[in-house]
């Protein structure tokens, strides 16, 4: 990419976008074209059918996407499907028609099978069943990917998939109803502090092990890629380090400063086990994770709630 392409960034007011903007516009880019859901529905194919034809965007990264926790993916099962591959269908195909030069496809971690070998390499997909609360999200990302793959091998489209690991940051989303473990453990001790309340209810017995990357980083890791890698086939994009829910909520806990207790409440779902993603290649390719958990946690603290 020049200084000066023209690079269509989706899903820019979410976490992922937005870092990915704010990661093209410190390493000086110049040409970045975003659009609310307001100004352009990516599930309305003749409104993206228009906006390539006008914008003709040399460079696309697809980080828009329907995304929420274990709560929203088991509710809005019908939504989550029927909305992502929307979006992705119609980005990926007016891509290849108005003859982008390279395009991002992001995933997630949930692609893979809820029991596969620890950590998750790249060629473990479709190697085994889903996590079934959020199989629909997972079918729709697996389908992006083999999406971007099938226009490479027809048409030689230079589209590549990456698939990040949990993600945490700003712009991050903390509805108790739809957000993901940490941004929810922020706000209810958070809340619980504020409140002087005695415990925070956590899901499930706190076992399983979940790795976090800094949405800042995983905006630096997918410019990184989109300039330095051209194959078929996902990169993983994560620490390699993983923690217990337990551990994460003790973490929270003692940056946040509430003095109450935890409570695991073992009724409600675990989800996955264990989700580690193997980012050997991503090192192979010369990039590594910067922000330690504790310090991202720390700063998206001082941000959101305390600033």
């Amino acid at each position: 990419m020049n200084k000066d392409s023209k690079i269509y960034v989706a899903g820019h007011r979410g976490m992922v976008g937005s870092a990915i903007v704010a990661n093209l516009i410190e390493k000086g880019f110049t040409n970045i074209i975003t659009k609310t859901s307001n100004e352009l529905d990516l599930t309305n194919q003749i409104a993206v059918a228009n906006f390539f034809a006008d914008e003709q965007p040399e460079y696309v990264f697809l980080a828009a996407a329907k995304v929420g926790g274990i709560v929203a993916n088991n509710t809005y099962r019908a939504q989550f499907i029927y909305e992502n591959m929307m979006i992705q269908n119609n980005v990926i195909h007016h891509s290849y028609l108005n003859n982008v030069k390279k395009l991002m496809f992001l995933g997630s971690s949930c692609i893979y099978p809820k029991l596969a070998p620890q950590p998750l390499k790249e060629e473990y997909l479709l190697t085994g069943l889903l996590e079934e609360t959020n199989e629909p999200y997972a079918i729709a990302k697996i389908a992006g990917i083999k999406m971007c793959d099938a226009y490479r091998d027809q048409y030689g489209c230079n589209f590549i998939s990456v698939m990040p690991t949990n993600l945490y940051g700003f712009n991050d989303n903390y509805d108790l109803q739809n957000s993901h473990v940490l941004p929810a453990l922020l706000r209810k001790f958070h809340e619980a502090k504020l409140n002087n309340e005695e415990k925070v209810e956590v899901w499930g017995t706190g076992t399983p092990l979940r790795e976090f990357l800094h949405a800042t980083d995983m905006a630096d890791a997918c410019v990184f890629l989109m300039e330095n890698y051209n194959d078929r086939g996902f990169v993983n994009i994560g620490s390699g380090k993983e923690i217990s829910i337990k551990d994460l909520a003790l973490l929270v806990k003692d940056i946040v400063g509430f003095k109450g207790t935890i409570y695991f409440n073992t009724e409600k779902p675990d989800g996955t086990p264990r989700k580690l993603m193997d980012v050997s290649k991503l090192k192979n390719l010369g990039w590594e994770y910067k922000i330690s958990l504790k310090e991202g946690i720390e700063n998206v603290y001082k941000t959101k709630f305390n600033s």
